[in-house]
């Protein structure tokens, strides 16, 4: 370990700035649940979420600094330590918690209760949090030079920079509010479509398309143009290779899943046909392998950083000084205790105390791994689905051996996978928002009480939201693929009644084996195998903005900087925007108007002045004209203010 005891933090030990103030915990709260709803809204579409440390430090700058003319970066720092919180919890929670919506239709059940959703979501994110606490000074502290935290630093690099802050927020709202406009143009009054889709008759099983959606592109931008072409990589391979071989050597042949012949498959429902019936358990097979490979490459720096936490487990600071404050171990050790009591006793968590004991046990093993891999890799590349698929392959076996079969025991397994998935996300969230506070010099006892605000507020929203966007479009659906879920539902139920079309997975299993051994980062390929490629395409065109912008010659390192950094800005609006709106038709969807829904009414308005909008080709082409004035704008505002 390398304790870097010449570090001087922003603010000083000695001095005390407003930190957990009521501006902060109200503000925090409420980006917390704009936030969560946002990424889990983008999450179910697209089966990954982007981080909102960023994006809520620049707007908490701009609202307490502008606009309620206060001054303390401290109290900035609380509130997107408050509002990165939500962010976390959904993605922990949309990864895992849909597949029970999904049972509830299959088995003609009732779905998930609210309380049932929140608890779990609540435990998780507490059970993270209280885990992660002990480490801060090991991993924090003590590895200080070691461990960069890149959205820690990066974050805080932002707070210091606070004066630029009301242009820095003015960006995210922006983006915000084109983002809106421009996904209820589309998806609330349907003046064009928001999938354009061709198919291509020269070459049979092959189709090719594109979501014209703002958040896919602020997603691709993000996520870079190396990740965004992998993601792209596998569409192309299941789209352009695999497919038509498929249609190709099949003809006449019925092969299981389908009840039809592929030649009729294909005549009736096209390329999306042979996805949804092949390619997406071929990508279910790579994405699994994928997350074992990562954690099996993972395992020398896993038992190291286990090993090492455990040295530095407790072991408090003496100093008395306010930055070296922490929650106290008697504090965090009935914490645990009483959560996994609750895991075992209450009632509408169908978890047994067995299951209670694994997540426990796995928990506190994630939180550690997960704490240590965000140090090195960022959050936006923390393994949390393999290492969630690994807890459901345990959990699944074990209660299938211990007699917990069925409907039962397909429910407890996800419920567990959901809890530890919440706990993996939330913990390195944590640790992020722990680094940013340890550079500016804040109270870290305030920022673990403000992640445990941030995580109850989320959570008791999170329910809402995903009973809300089950009852406008439910999951599985174009509108709400829900990736991550679908894949996990599949895995407990591979295990526990071995229904799955095993020779599609094993293809897709060794397909990722083959991308490792060429040395390409598998799960991005993978993902991009999943999903539809509609979701790959606009990805692609967000990273290569970001591609062409690194390349300019004529600008320096500084200007680069500025530039992307307004680039994340206005991208992290672009989402926000779009859940937003997605909510908000979601619910339109829902509450009833007259004879149809609300939504009805607004969905039927303009294509009815505008006839020529019913033509598919003419809405295509004005869907990909629409997406290209956004993609400009994204050019635009990465050049916003910028001297050169």
């Amino acid at each position: 370990m390398s304790d870097n005891n010449d570090f001087k933090p922003f603010v000083p030990a000695n001095k005390t700035l407003p930190e957990f103030t009521k501006t902060s915990i109200i503000l925090g709260i409420i980006l917390a649940v704009v936030f969560g709803g946002a990424n889990a809204y983008l999450g179910l579409r697209v089966g990954m979420t982007v981080s909102a440390s960023i994006p809520a430090a620049v707007i908490s700058m701009g609202i307490i600094r502008k606009i309620l003319r206060k001054d303390s970066i401290l109290e900035n720092n609380m509130v997107q330590t408050i509002g990165s919180a939500g962010e976390s919890v959904a993605a922990g929670a949309i990864f895992t918690l849909p597949a029970l919506f999904l049972w509830a239709t299959e088995w003609g059940t009732s779905s998930p209760s609210l309380i049932e959703i929140a608890v779990i979501a609540l435990i998780g994110g507490v059970l993270g949090i209280l885990f992660m606490v002990p480490l801060r000074k090991a991993l924090i502290v003590q590895e200080h030079g070691t461990l960069p935290y890149p959205e820690g630093q990066a974050c805080a690099e932002v707070l210091v920079a606070g004066e630029e802050g009301g242009d820095k927020a003015s960006t995210v709202f922006a983006g915000l509010g084109i983002a809106a406009a421009y996904k209820f143009i589309t998806d609330g009054l349907l003046v064009f479509p928001s999938e354009v889709h061709y198919e291509i008759p020269a070459y049979k099983g092959s189709g090719v398309g594109m979501d014209v959606l703002p958040a896919l592109l602020g997603v691709g931008y993000i996520c870079g143009p190396k990740i965004s072409s992998y993601l792209f990589c596998g569409g192309v391979l299941g789209w352009f290779v695999i497919m038509p071989l498929i249609v190709l050597f099949g003809a006449d042949i019925t092969i299981f899943p389908a009840t039809v012949s592929i030649a009729q498959l294909y005549a009736e429902g096209g390329s999306n046909a042979i996805w949804s019936n092949y390619i997406r358990y071929i990508g279910a097979g790579a994405v699994a392998c994928g997350g074992v490979l990562s954690l099996i490459k993972s395992l020398p720096l896993i038992v190291k950083t286990f090993r090492e936490a455990m040295k530095g487990f407790g072991k408090g600071d003496a100093s008395g000084e306010r930055t070296n404050q922490d929650l106290d171990m008697k504090i965090i050790i009935v914490g645990v205790i009483v959560l996994a009591l609750a895991i075992w006793l209450v009632p509408v968590i169908p978890i047994n105390f067995f299951g209670a004991l694994l997540v426990v046990v796995f928990g506190f093993f994630f939180a550690t791994v997960s704490s240590r891999m965000v140090g090195l890799v960022g959050s936006s590349n923390n393994p949390v689905s393999g290492m969630t698929i690994a807890t459901l392959l345990v959990a699944a076996i074990a209660l299938k051996a211990t007699g917990m079969e069925g409907q039962p025991g397909m429910t407890a397994a996800i419920a567990i996978g959901g809890v530890i998935c919440i706990v993996a996300a939330i913990a390195g969230d944590t640790s992020q928002d722990l680094k940013t506070g340890y550079i500016l010099g804040a109270t870290p006892k305030k920022q673990q009480i403000g992640e445990i605000i941030g995580v109850v507020a989320s959570a008791i929203a999170i329910g809402g939201v995903l009973y809300l966007l089950d009852r406008a479009w439910g999951y599985g659906s174009s509108q709400l693929p829900a990736p991550q879920a679908t894949l996990m539902k599949m895995i407990v139920e591979g295990v526990m009644g071995g229904n799955l079309p095993w020779t599609l997975v094993g293809i897709g299993a060794f397909i990722a084996i083959v991308i490792e051994i060429l040395g390409i980062p598998v799960l991005p390929v993978a993902i991009g195998l999943y999903l539809p490629i509609h979701l790959s395409t606009p990805m692609i065109v967000g990273g290569l903005v970001k591609l062409v912008i690194e390349k300019k010659k004529n600008l320096s390192d500084k200007v680069k900087k500025d530039v992307d950094e307004n680039g994340v800005l206005y991208s992290s609006g672009l989402i926000a925007g779009e859940g937003l709106v997605g909510i908000f038709l979601a619910i339109l969807a829902i509450v009833p108007a007259g004879e149809g829904t609300a939504g009805d009414v607004i969905n039927g308005f303009l294509p009815g002045l505008i006839p020529a909008l019913s033509d598919p080709n003419v809405g295509n082409i004005i869907g990909l004209l629409a997406f290209a004035l956004l993609t400009l704008s994204l050019w635009k505002f990465c050049f916003r203010k910028v001297k050169k």
